[in-house]
Parts: C-alpha cells; structure tokens; sequence
C-alpha cells in the first residue's frame, strides 16, 4: 500500500510538470504562469514533506547530504531542470517584461557530463505584442578532469542550433564554444562553484547578426540545515560583439526534499543588476526553479 501511495505522488508530481507546460504554451501569460508555478511548487513541497514526516531517525543528516548533492551541477546522478527567469524591468524599455522558461537535462556518461537546455520565451516587442514560443537549444559535454570528494572540474566543447520558432526568439545562427564547470565542498555547510560558457557563430542566416556571447555564473550555497539552504547564482552576461553586458548579483533561499529515489530541490532567488550597458538589459528578476536528481 506504501509502495502504492509513493508511485501516485510520483505520478502527480510529474502530471503537475506536464500540465504547467502546456498551460504555458498555450496562454503565453507571464503572471498565469508564475502562478501556476508557484501552486506547483506548493503543491511538491507538500507531498513530499508528507513522505519526510514518516522517516525520523537520521534524517538532518541525510538531508543535508542531500543538500550539498542537489546544489552540484556535476553529481554523477541524472538530473531534470525546470527554471523560470521573470524580468519586470528592462532598460531603456519602460513598462517592457520578458520571462524565459528553461527546460534542463543532464546526464553522466563516463568522465563526461552531457547537458542540455532548451527555452521557452517571451519577449517584448517594439510596436507588437509579445513573442512567445521555442528560443535556440544549447548542449555542452564537459570532461571531468577532476573529480573527488570536495573538488569536481570539467571542460568540454558547446554547441547552440537556432531551433527558435521565431526570429526574436533566437540568433539564426549555428554556434560553437567552450564551457568550463567547477564545483568546491568547502565545508558541510559552504559549497561554492562557477560555470563559464562561451559562443560564436560560425554559420546560419547571413542577414543576421555574428555573435559572440559570454557567461560568467559564480555560484554559492550556504547551508541553514534540514536540508534548507541560502543561495546565490547571478548569471552575467556579456556580448562580445556589441559591447553590451549586464552583472546582477542574487540572493535567495532553497529547500532540499528527499524521497526514496528521487531529490528535489526548489529555490527562489531575486536578482538585483549592480552593472549593466545597453537596452533590453534586465533590471531586476526573479529566479525561482526545481532541480530533481534520479
């Protein structure tokens, strides 16, 4: 009957996944979205802190084992992604939003780390309504050069296919590069680590522009116990090609949930620009998400 009661959690768990994505694709409205997302979040929280009232014993340990293994982008674990930036201020566009929804997966194959991201925007347009549909998927295979118990580095090539269903939504443009990925056990209850990607265009629409992109993300989780965990994981950005960048720094709070096959990890994080040049840079966003590990 347990055993039961466990995979129908599961099943709604998912069922909850699949039907904010197609509630997603086909309204296209940022706040039902965040909406139905934060329910969503409300709704897996509550299962599965009812699984966790029923294991004592042990458990502040295993929690926080799981906390540091959940926030490690380089677990030797399969892990699916679900990540939401909603951006209520861009410069140099008054009353302008924008959101992007990232569906991640990562795989360990060996010594290497395969990762994927696939986005779902929108985007303001001058004069229009928004656009909303697939932006560009993005994959990375990095190789664990270094792999311990408190140190994991990888490096590896990046590729980006210009898979976006409309012309503001992505580059045009096939592109290649580098990722770099590291990750540090400082101590139990500080873990910090960093991810470097970097892209430019080697083919696709010859009417659009070359890119050359950067991303810095420095990253740091400190953690409160039980599994709960502060967090900060601003993502600069920088286009080399243009000149434009934008630096915001973020701080936020997690929570680590442990079932019995499964590790979920869900977070909200406001992220406040300190830098920025060019229009269309966001101002200030909120990134809230789950990581589940299998």
């Amino acid at each position: 009957m347990k055993t039961s009661t466990k995979k129908i959690c599961k099943v709604l768990i998912f069922s909850d996944l699949l039907i904010t994505i197609a509630e997603f694709s086909k309204t296209k409205n940022l706040l039902l979205t965040t909406i139905i997302l934060l329910l969503m979040f409300t709704g897996i929280m509550t299962t599965a802190m009812a699984q966790e009232a029923k294991t004592a014993g042990n458990q502040a340990t295993t929690a926080d084992e799981a906390a540091i293994q959940a926030n490690n982008p380089l677990a030797s674990i399969k892990t699916f992604n679900l990540h939401n930036y909603y951006v209520p201020n861009l410069s140099g566009m008054p009353d302008a939003t924008s959101n992007t929804f990232w569906f991640r997966y990562a795989q360990p194959i060996g010594r290497f780390l395969v990762r994927a991201s696939l986005p779902l925007s929108t985007v303001p347009m001058s004069g229009e309504t928004n656009k909303a549909g697939l932006g560009d998927l993005n994959a990375f295979a990095t190789y664990l050069a270094i792999k311990n118990a408190k140190t994991t580095l990888g490096i590896g090539p990046l590729l980006a296919f210009p898979t976006a269903s409309n012309a503001a939504l992505g580059s045009g443009k096939w592109q290649a590069g580098l990722a770099l990925i590291a990750f540090q056990v400082v101590s139990p209850q500080f873990q910090t680590g960093g991810l470097i990607t970097w892209q430019m265009s080697y083919a696709g629409n010859a009417d659009r522009e070359q890119t050359n992109l950067m991303a810095v993300q420095i990253f740091g989780m400190w953690q409160l116990g039980g599994g709960t965990y502060l967090r900060s994981s601003g993502i600069m950005q920088f286009n080399l090609e243009n000149g434009y960048y934008n630096v915001p720094f973020g701080l936020g709070l997690g929570k680590v949930l442990k079932t019995d096959k499964l590790i979920f990890n869900l977070f909200a994080e406001p992220q406040f620009t300190v830098l920025h040049y060019g229009d269309g840079q966001p101002q200030l966003q909120f990134f809230f998400g789950i990581n589940t590990q299998f």
